[in-house]
């Protein structure tokens, strides 16, 4: 049976690998030496390609890796569909429960590839600090260690009047889109907070996303004089004509959205539609707004700048879900600092606090969208309601949380309501969870010149097979196959089927299967089960079909019959599983093909 091995055992082991390290991120250890996965001291089960898969990007986190080479590494020199890769990752993320939607671990990046996006530290280059004794001296806020999450694009710089505007360009869709960050703002550390980046990378993931510094933060030149919105509205447009942008969409995040819908009543010809996310009309209170602070609370607030810029100032209520996290509060003092001096800073917020578009947002007449939460603690929901009431058929929608910032809390229900508006449609991935008997095949390719036509001939009748079985979602892979059947008797009679026919080809294959709770979209598969048979098939002998006792108890009374093999620990799955092979003439693969 696998045990775990001790700290010194890995220790040793790596001392003789140098070139396999430990691969540590969030509560899990990869151990490159032996492929394996571990939570704690619980091994999780992967099979190989996706063991592949997940290290390829680990050892890349941060970095955008493509479809190409993750085939490239994980399958060299063979041809595979696009169902083997996400399967693949279907099932990393099912062991990781790392969820497609909000992941923690793994991004997909539309129609390119795919990110590792936590922090990751390899045992022997620097393994992770101790964390301090309990009751000792909380440690000063600073910044988090040097693990790049995402890398930050090329920053340019446009001119605006006198003024040098910094801006990045990312990624390559159909759409044009301006992001405007609201208060201050710094492009490279945009890319610092891994919530952040994946954010505007989901926005690049179906348009050219530009990006800019507002002139006073940031990259941009500073100045003197306070900024207006006009002079704000002209800095896109000098960002919109260096980068060869006659007509964007605009998304504005906060007081960004009052400049953006100027610049949409200004310039209609130049904006294809408006996106406004947690934002307002007006920072001061008055009977016809009385959502906005008082003259006596914006004055509280610029003391606060004065007194306590350079850590973590407005974080409590513009992002609560994060506020007590010491890597993220640690991120936003820096973010603040690098966006702008305290004076610059107290400049800006004394600017925000003389904003009132509440005559502009009726003569705004481009498609618009206001996203606001719920229970925003920093702009009241109150707000975004009224700027989508002036705005002629704005499309108001509430989404629930607390956080103001846009990045922080579940970004994905709020990136889903911008995709659709700007481009028609939403992605989403629906999974069907059920419950399946799964196949699992090991195949060995035949020697000799012809082997790559003859292993291609094998799977395409191993494919007849499965479509004469009634199977779902054949996906062939390199050294194997996966399939799931929503009967277990006729998974039995399919994998003995393609048993008996493999000789004919000269393949040599093991199949396993295993009944269990499945995730299922279209032809992809992914969940324990999974693994589990995959685990049966490396216990198969050549040309034999194995079961679980599962499987066994599942079809009494077919027909079918069994060896008993006696009690076997599988690799990443608790406890002892007995497994059974099928006499494969009981099974009688050739009678029941419907």
């Amino acid at each position: 049976m696998h045990e775990p091995q001790s700290h010194q055992s890995r220790q040793s082991r790596q001392s003789r690998q140098a070139g396999a390290p430990t691969i540590l991120f969030g509560n899990f250890r990869l151990e490159i030496a032996d492929a394996t996965l571990w939570n704690g001291s619980q091994s999780l089960p992967l099979t190989p390609k996706a063991f592949s898969v997940l290290q390829c990007l680990a050892q890349r986190p941060g970095k955008l890796v493509t479809k190409d080479e993750l085939y490239n590494t994980v399958w060299p020199g063979v041809f595979v569909g696009d169902a083997a890769l996400k399967v693949c990752v279907l099932e990393i993320r099912r062991v990781l429960a790392d969820d497609a939607k909000a992941p923690r671990f793994i991004e997909t990046v539309h129609r390119r590839g795919y990110r590792f996006i936590a922090p990751v530290v390899q045992e022997h280059d620097s393994p992770p600090a101790h964390p301090p004794a309990s009751g000792s001296a909380s440690p000063a806020i600073e910044a988090p260690p040097a693990i790049e999450a995402f890398a930050a694009p090329e920053t340019h710089y446009a001119h605006s009047g006198d003024v040098n505007i910094a801006y990045q360009v990312v990624g390559d869709g159909p759409l044009d889109l301006v992001f405007v960050m609201g208060w201050v703002s710094h492009l490279e550390y945009f890319w610092k907070e891994p919530s952040f980046a994946r954010f505007l990378s989901r926005l690049a993931s179906f348009s050219r996303l530009i990006l800019f510094d507002k002139r006073g933060t940031g990259l941009s030149d500073r100045v003197t004089a306070l900024p207006t919105l006009e002079e704000r509205m002209d800095d896109v447009r000098a960002v919109m004509e260096a980068v060869g942008s006659e007509r964007a969409a605009l998304l504005g995040v906060s007081e960004g959205g009052p400049m953006c819908s100027l610049f949409a009543a200004t310039y209609p010809e130049k904006t294809s539609a408006l996106v406004m996310i947690g934002t307002y009309a007006k920072r001061i209170w008055d009977p016809e707004y009385p959502w906005a602070p008082t003259l006596e609370t914006r004055a509280q607030f610029f003391d606060e700048i004065r007194d306590h810029w350079g850590g973590p100032v407005g974080v409590e209520v513009r992002a609560p879900s994060m506020a007590a996290d010491p890597a993220f509060r640690a991120w936003w003092s820096t973010y603040l600092r690098m966006g702008a001096s305290p004076g610059a800073a107290l400049r800006l917020t004394q600017m925000n606090s003389e904003i009132d578009v509440c005559r502009v947002l009726p003569l705004v007449r481009v498609p618009t969208l206001v996203l606001h939460r719920t229970d925003d603690h920093c702009l009241l929901v109150e707000e975004g309601r009224y700027v989508a009431a002036r705005i002629p058929d704005a499309k108001f929608v509430e989404l629930p949380g607390n956080d103001h910032l846009p990045f922080v809390g579940d970004q994905d229900t709020m990136l889903d309501e911008i995709e659709e508006f700007l481009t028609g449609s939403r992605r989403s991935i629906e999974l069907d969870r059920v419950l399946a008997t799964v196949m699992n095949g090991y195949v060995t390719a035949p020697a000799g010149g012809d082997g790559a036509e003859r292993l291609e001939r094998f799977y395409a009748h191993a494919r007849k097979e499965h479509e004469w079985f009634r199977g779902r979602g054949f996906d062939m892979q390199p050294g194997g196959f996966i399939s799931t059947f929503d009967g277990p008797a006729r998974a039995i009679r399919c994998a003995c089927g393609i048993s008996a026919a493999a000789p004919r080809f000269g393949v040599d294959v093991r199949i396993g299967l295993h009944t269990g709770e499945c995730d299922i979209r279209h032809d992809m598969v992914a969940g324990i089960a999974v693994g589990t048979a995959a685990q049966v098939a490396m216990h198969a002998a050549t040309g034999e079909v194995l079961v679980s006792r599962t499987v066994k108890d599942l079809v009494a009374g077919s027909g079918v019959r069994f060896e008993d093999r006696g009690e076997h620990a599988l690799r990443g799955v608790p406890g002892e599983w007995r497994l059974y092979a099928v006499e494969r003439t009981a099974a009688a693969p050739s009678v029941l093909r419907t």
